[in-house]
């Protein structure tokens, strides 16, 4: 199953911006960050396909994923 993974701010740091996976392993989010290497703690805001989504939603084929961290500043 193929998937577009978009990261943003400072979840690029030291990763990619965007990236099609092939990912018959991951059901939901959780796993894809366990792919990815990013902890639940990193990510803030979640975006399945432009809607809002959680740690437990389930990924299907062709899904297009943004994923932002928690919103730093001063």
């Amino acid at each position: 199953m193929k998937i577009t993974v978009k990261l943003f701010a400072t979840l690029r740091n030291g990763r990619f911006n965007e990236n099609v996976f092939d990912t018959d392993n991951c059901r939901d989010i959780d796993s894809l960050l366990q792919k990815i290497n990013i902890k639940r703690e990193e990510v803030a805001i979640i975006f399945i396909n432009g809607k809002h989504g959680n740690f437990d939603t389930v990924i299907a084929e062709g899904d297009d994923i943004a994923l932002f961290p928690p919103i730093g500043g001063g």
